[in-house]
């Protein structure tokens, strides 16, 4: 393959909402540059881009691709993202190696709401964008409302570099305002005839080629003072204004599309050639010791990694942007996170499900190597030596939570395996061992996201199966009244025996609470529970009822007893627990009597002392559109919701309440369906409160059901 130095490399993502026609429009550029002869289409499962047998059966993109095209003397590195949140991760990590990103909007829908969630993601790397109107060939497109609303959620430095002389059903002309030429596209589509600007669209076009040229000179001090001494600016001038622009994240010039008919994709090429920004002309990353790292092909050798697939007839491979350097096989370079060094043994260039081997790759390039055996996403490999270690990418908190175990004894070990290279692959994917819910838990990011999680275990390995269940909830306990109790542990059973009597005083803990009344406090040790919350332990023994050799003992049973509370086994937390008298024999009195004493006052006590169980509540902001709030609020409220207010975020109504994590469990697939996608949420822990009276009821037979069970 030709080798391309760093000032002939375009890397540019499409973006968009699911079913703007991002595969699509990647077939057209595939073969308007002829590396394909025929393009795919969704609809057949013959797509370049698509080539996963989930996708092909979805109709839509699952996972980011990474192709490269050859245009006009340049190599153009596209990657093709999946449309819907579940999926951001992937949208994040091509991002982040892209220098322009490419938004489609669907002409029929105008800006949807997948549209403004990327938007805020290119705004949090300053990407360079462009958009493109597409499907300008349906019966309902309309292109101005699509602009019009463009200019609404994006700004008004969205510019129009083209527009559609006939949308609809019969579009075959567009109209370039930046070239002044019209574009008429034969019926099959492909290469168009260049006409003059007819005489009836000559007025509208001088004017938006006017207000082009204005924006481009607003944004650059020396292009001003041109355009205010000429009247005019050169096409030259304005291709580097425009440039200049998109850099700074200043201007969005906007173009036209039929993606499906190829009409428009070549011009968009040849403009992403000519004018977007390559690797070269974007800002030096920055290193994490605060260092700029130019792209220059001469520099230290500095790759970063941004995705990692496993695929079964190669191995796990990692896919990589060279930000310095050279990189060639047989070069070591050192991993910036933990020193170890990684040997790169292949290269290759990809174009969907192809891995075409080259010799190098120059700074700003895109490809992809195997074989890396401790390295990962967001794991930088450079010049042994070298601090070049570059900013990770920050993967979107998880939305749902799902309990994992292997359907058929003796797989656990194979599930386990299966699992952690899900994780690898998928920094959005976080596994859970937990012991308090004894479950092994998943964290994602929607239903969706949980269906490919399941396709990927399943194919895997043919024979592994894995069964999924809702997760249990980690609730807590507590007291609301202060008791006393005692308690004493006697056993003789020849020989030494056990011996211990406690005397204690439980109650209910909080911040600032003063010393117990009647009596002398002679010893105070806190704690802040792993768990949350604190346990307070005083010793208040006078006369040596108790030696204090014991006390740790006492400590430890009601430690043991707080990790498995009475009322539902849960966590116990924010209690203060008084040792105030107690009894010992000399001979037969010892750690394991006065810990056991100490557990069954503490577990007396603690049932008589107004027991309560408490939840963990979350504050939800949900984020739609005004016209979806009164069906969001009526389901929250639903799951047992507290509404907190309302405000605006963007372009969305937002809706904030505090629910509790019982009742979120169904909450990401639920909102998909009521709002057809038009709708996010994220939620954030809040704090622990106390369940109704009639949840601890259902809790706590629930509880004492199912231990009944397993003890018969």
């Amino acid at each position: 393959m030709t080798s391309f130095d760093t000032s002939h490399v375009k890397n540019i993502v499409l973006l968009g909402h699911a079913g703007s026609g991002k595969t699509t429009l990647t077939e057209c550029m595939l073969y308007e540059a002829g590396l394909t002869t025929r393009r795919g289409t969704i609809e057949e499962g013959n797509t370049t881009s698509d080539f996963y047998e989930l996708e092909q059966q979805r109709g839509n993109s699952i996972f980011s691709k990474l192709l490269h095209t050859q245009w006009r003397g340049y190599k153009i590195n596209i990657m093709d993202t999946p449309g819907y949140d579940d999926f951001a991760g992937d949208v994040l990590a091509a991002l982040r190696v892209a220098d322009t990103g490419v938004l489609l909007l669907n002409a029929n829908f105008g800006v949807e709401v997948g549209a403004d969630i990327i938007w805020d993601y290119t705004e949090r790397f300053r990407t360079p964008m462009v958009l493109a109107v597409n499907k300008l060939d349906q019966d309902k497109a309309d292109f101005d409302r699509t602009v019009a609303q463009a200019r609404d959620h994006f700004g008004n430095n969205v510019v129009i570099v083209q527009y559609p002389l006939n949308p609809g059903l019969g579009f075959n002309t567009i109209i370039d305002v930046l070239q002044m030429t019209q574009y008429r596209f034969p019926v099959e589509g492909g290469r168009p005839e260049k006409l003059p600007i007819q005489e009836s669209e000559r007025a509208k076009a001088d004017l938006l080629h006017k207000e082009l040229i204005e924006a481009i000179a607003g944004n650059d001090e020396t292009l001003m003072e041109k355009y205010f001494e000429k009247g005019n600016l050169e096409e030259n001038e304005m291709r580097q204004g425009l440039k200049k622009a998109m850099i700074n994240h200043d201007l969005f010039p906007l173009f036209c599309l039929s993606a499906k008919k190829n009409m428009g994709s070549g011009r968009l090429m040849g403009f992403i050639d000519n004018i977007c920004p390559g690797p070269a002309d974007m800002p030096p990353q920055r290193t994490l010791s605060g260092m700029d790292l130019p792209c220059d092909p001469e520099g230290p050798p500095c790759l970063f990694v941004y995705k990692i697939f496993s695929e079964s007839h190669i191995g796990e491979m990692s896919f990589f942007k060279v930000y310095s350097g050279t990189i060639r096989p047989g070069m070591e370079l050192e991993n910036g996170a933990d020193g170890v060094i990684e040997k790169i043994n292949q290269l290759f260039v990809v174009e969907g499900s192809k891995r075409i081997p080259v010799n190098e790759l120059s700074a700003g390039d895109i490809g992809a190597t195997i074989k890396l055996k401790h390295t990962h996403v967001n794991n930088t490999l450079h010049a042994p030596g070298k601090d070049l270690e570059l900013a990770p990418i920050e993967f979107p908190s998880p939305l749902m939570s799902i309990a994992i175990e292997s359907a058929l004894k003796g797989d656990e070990e194979k599930l386990a395996t299966a699992i952690r290279q899900v994780c690898e692959e998928d920094p959005t994917v976080l596994l859970e061992m937990s012991q308090e819910l004894k479950q092994t838990i998943i964290h994602c990011q929607g239903e969706l996201h949980l269906s490919v999680i399941k396709w990927k275990l399943e194919h895997f390995s043919k024979n592994l199966r894995a069964s999924f269940s809702r997760p249990r909830i980690p609730y807590r306990e507590t007291i609301r009244k202060p008791v006393q109790s005692s308690y004493r542990h006697k056993k003789q059973s020849g020989g030494a025996g056990q011996f211990g009597e406690v005397y204690m005083q439980v109650e209910p803990w909080f911040e600032g609470m003063p010393d117990p009344k009647g009596l002398s406090v002679r010893g105070r040790d806190e704690y802040h529970l792993d768990w949350g919350g604190k346990l307070v332990f005083l010793n208040c023994i006078v006369g040596g009822a108790i030696d204090q050799r014991f006390l740790p003992s006492i400590l430890k049973g009601v430690m043991d007893k707080m990790h498995e509370g009475p009322l539902t086994g849960s966590h116990v937390r924010d209690v203060r627990v008084i040792v105030y008298d107690g009894k010992m024999h000399p001979v037969d009195s010892n750690d394991i009597s006065f810990k056991i004493a100490g557990m069954m006052a503490f577990k007396q006590a603690f049932q008589q002392a107004d027991p309560q169980i408490l939840e963990p509540v979350y504050t939800v902001t949900v984020l739609c559109p005004d016209d979806q709030t009164g069906s969001i609020i009526s389901d929250l409220q639903t799951r047992r919701a507290i509404m907190e207010g309302m405000d605006t975020e963007g372009h969305f109504t937002k809706i904030i309440a505090r629910v509790p994590l019982a009742e979120m469990h169904d909450y990401s697939s639920s909102l998909r369906s009521m709002t057809q996608g038009r709708a996010k949420f994220r939620m954030k822990f809040q704090e622990y409160a106390a369940v109704p009276p009639e949840v601890q009821r259902r809790l706590i037979d629930e509880y004492h059901r199912v231990a009944a069970h397993q003890e018969a």
